[in-house]
């Protein structure tokens, strides 16, 4: 029965818009997902490299600077040297000329000069009291090394202000080339300090200059100076595989991990090293990232709600289904099993829809009468008949009946009578096609001839003499009966006649 039939189809159907949406809701989520995924990915891999090469420009920036801050003051050291070597200046000119040399090289604390001894012989100061020459540990490296290179000093107290202090010094020579004395000249570290805190490179960031035997020179913003970094990889590979780098550390300053570059310098032992946190590094990205996940949260939402009207829409339309084609199943369990043949024709008499009744009425097949002309079923007698019937349907609202002859499928004659109507779809009321129910009436046809042919025997015994055959009493006065009528009317106009005549 078709309630049980829908009953078993109704679940799985049901179903159908719940695996929809959530496929819908799955596939659309992991593009959105995927797509910020992507991005945030792609996005973080050019803030690093970017960041990479902005670390790199910089380190090789303050590297160059602190070449040149070396080098300045080397050049003007390395003119006194030669004229320490050959000549011995008065100390009033000479101290003036240290204090001139001192006055245009802004990173100049001092410059002294020391005897073979160790004892205060110029300097661009006023005197001032000096410790042992002896002591100082640059005056007994160039007492015992015959080395005329600049030599930078790790960071030491300074005399004027307690600070840290960076000591230059070179080797005095005489023309014999034996040890004179040692040339002097002091840096403040704040100095290189002071110029790294220029750079805004944000809280926890470091600039440090360092020795390339890990003693720090100066270091931003912990003024870590003096510290031994001896032990950390940048020395115990980075710094021997390549004179400038970049990778990611934890700083030993702070613990926290930064992004590092370093370059050393062609022409001294330092290096110069420039530390970025990664939250810095990355909080551009970071605040992007924070963008694509609200904008993917709205466009998750929308898909949501997407999904939910796509639901309601589905659902609506499974519905709409479900009780179609209960109609349907109910329609065709009445077209199927009535005695009656139910047809639908178009506009041109051919055949849309034979309900199954006809293979138990005429004994064919109603899929092989689908396309095919009413009119081929119809007697070459009754055609006439059937168009004129079928010419006259102009109203939908008023149906005909005509009875015809036809051919059942073992080709046998077959009395039927079809009551048809024009009729239009419910979507399509431009189209306009004729609805037919067609029934058997043979044994009706039968029965009404036999009736008649019965009717007119009981006519001819009712006039009739059963022994003689001739006419009796009762034909004998109907036809007197019908003679005197025709007498008396023809009587009564003749007498009209002569009246008439007469008024005349």
């Amino acid at each position: 029965m078709p309630p049980s039939i829908t009953s078993s189809n109704a679940p799985s159907r049901l179903s159908a818009p719940g695996v929809i949406v959530t496929l819908f809701v799955l596939m659309m989520s992991a593009c959105v997902l995927g797509l910020v995924i992507w991005k945030a990915v792609d996005a973080r891999k050019a803030a690093l490299a970017q960041n990479a090469i902005d670390i790199q420009n910089l380190a090789h920036s303050l590297a160059e600077h602190a070449s040149h801050t070396f080098q300045a003051v080397d050049v003007a050291m390395n003119g006194m040297v030669d004229l320490l070597r050959y000549q011995s200046p008065r100390p009033d000119r000479f101290n003036q000329f240290l204090a001139g040399t001192v006055s245009m090289l802004p990173q100049l604390q001092e410059i002294i000069v020391l005897d073979t001894a160790g004892a205060w012989r110029y300097s661009s100061l006023p005197q001032l009291p000096l410790p042992d020459g002896p002591e100082l540990s640059y005056f007994l490296y160039h007492r015992s090394n015959i080395d005329p290179a600049l030599r930078i000093s790790e960071p030491l107290p300074s005399r004027l202000d307690g600070g840290k202090t960076i000591v230059l010094s070179r080797r005095l020579t005489d023309q014999d080339d034996h040890f004179s004395g040692v040339l002097v000249a002091t840096i403040d570290s704040d100095y290189f300090t002071d110029f790294y805190k220029t750079f805004r490179l944000g809280d926890q960031a470091g600039v440090s200059m360092i020795r390339t035997d890990g003693i720090v020179l100066a270091h931003w913003p912990s003024m870590g100076a003096g510290k031994n970094l001896s032990a950390t990889s940048l020395f115990q590979g980075k710094l021997q595989d390549s004179s400038a780098g970049y990778y990611k550390i934890v700083s030993p300053f702070d613990g926290i991990a930064k992004y590092f570059g370093y370059e050393k310098s062609l022409q001294y032992p330092v290096l110069v090293t420039l530390a970025i946190p990664e939250a810095r590094v990355l909080a551009a990205w970071r605040g992007n990232l924070q963008g694509d996940i609200a904008v993917a949260s709205v466009l998750l939402c929308s898909v949501i709600l997407l999904a939910a009207l796509l639901s309601t829409q589905l659902r609506f339309r499974v519905n709409m289904e479900t009780v179609l084609r209960e109609r349907e199943s109910r329609y065709r369990l009445l077209a199927d099993n009535i005695a009656d043949v139910v047809i639908l024709l178009d506009r041109r008499g051919n055949f849309v829809f034979v309900s199954h009744s006809v293979a138990f009425v005429l004994g064919l097949d109603p899929q092989q009468l689908i396309g095919r002309s009413c009119f081929e079923l119809v007697h070459p007698d009754d055609i006439t008949a059937v168009k004129l019937a079928t010419s006259q349907l102009t109203d939908p609202t008023v149906s005909r009946t005509v009875v015809f002859r036809t051919y059942r499928d073992d080709g046998s004659l077959a009395w039927v009578e079809i009551n048809f109507k024009l009729a239009s779809r419910a979507d399509d009321h431009d189209r306009i096609e004729v609805v037919g129910v067609l029934r058997d009436v043979t044994q009706r046809k039968l029965m009404q001839d036999e009736l008649t042919a019965l009717n007119g025997r009981l006519s001819q015994l009712a006039t009739t003499d059963g022994l003689t055959e001739l006419a009796n009493r009762r034909t004998f006065d109907t036809f007197l009966r019908r003679e005197y009528e025709r007498h008396a009317d023809i009587s009564c106009a003749a007498a009209r006649y002569r009246l008439f005549q007469g008024l005349q």
